[in-house]
């Protein structure tokens, strides 16, 4: 019996360590992490085989680009984006994560390269340079007219391209950074006072 004399429940070990792999990853709580499990069990077996075949298969048949370290098939020479012809080899976006070059190819204005950090700076982490892919970043500078700083607006992403553009000043490339304020369609009125400065110090002729 449990405290208070109420019965205490012990999940399977096989659910337990479900549970507990699954509040590995991250922004998965413990809670969540049940809820998945609970979620998966409840799912038809070969629901559950195609996603375990889905997380192996993205393991073993996915590598880093050698160019730009962003996400690739395995076996291939370099990504589809360092590979394509088209693209403006003068302009180089510098992001943290493979996911942000997905999101800003969906926007449909940018036409150039990526270089993927792999992460912010973050002393207090543990993250610091020699963590980040910043030595190859300095190796793709020739020929590049323009590096373009897309790392986020958190404090360790402020901290990235500060960093970035204090060590790229000497190369004599023009560095930018990305522009940040009001969302499309938004109120003045709900926008916070940071968002708000930020929305007028970076405003443009029209």
């Amino acid at each position: 019996e449990g405290r208070g004399g109420v019965m205490s429940v012990r999940f399977p070990s096989a659910l337990l360590t479900l549970i507990r792999e699954l509040g590995r990853l991250p922004g998965i709580g413990p809670k969540s992490a049940q809820r998945l499990a609970f979620h998966l069990f409840n799912r038809p077996e070969e629901e559950v085989r195609a996603l375990a075949e889905a997380l192996v298969n993205a393991k073993t048949g996915l590598e880093r680009c050698p160019v730009c370290f962003n996400v690739m098939s395995s076996g291939q020479d370099c990504c589809a984006v360092c590979s394509d012809a088209r693209r403006d080899r003068g302009l180089l976006c510098v992001v943290e994560t493979p996911a942000d070059p997905l999101a800003i190819e969906r926007a449909g204005e940018y036409g150039g390269l990526y270089h993927v950090l792999h992460g912010a700076l973050s002393p207090m982490n543990g993250v610091g340079p020699e963590q980040l892919t910043l030595a190859a970043l300095g190796a793709r500078l020739d020929g590049t007219r323009e590096v373009i700083l897309a790392t986020s607006t958190t404090v360790e992403g402020e901290a990235t391209a500060h960093y970035l553009a204090r060590q790229l000043l000497p190369s004599g490339v023009a560095v930018s950074r990305i522009a940040y304020g009001l969302p499309v369609g938004g109120d003045l009125e709900y926008a916070d006072e940071v968002t708000l400065g930020r929305a007028i110090s970076n405003r443009r002729p029209v």
